[in-house]
């Protein structure tokens, strides 16, 4: 399952690899930006896996979302 993520139908929120594939950097660049508080994760389940808010990502990429 091999697809490709689009800016218009993005889950709200995004796990490591997916917010990688978008900003088209390391699943560890990823992760270094959470702990300099670029870009906040957010932890889920026992695990503490991580992920990302849909807004912080496309501000990352200077998208501004609309107001709906």
């Amino acid at each position: 399952m091999n697809q490709t993520l689009s800016i218009n139908n993005l889950p709200d929120l995004l796990t490591v690899k997916e917010v990688a594939q978008i900003l088209r950097v390391s699943p560890l660049t990823i992760k270094r930006w959470g702990k300099r508080g670029k870009l906040p994760a957010i932890r889920i389940n026992s695990r503490g896996d991580r992920r990302y808010k849909k807004e912080a990502v496309l501000w990352l990429l200077g998208i501004q979302q609309k107001e709906e």
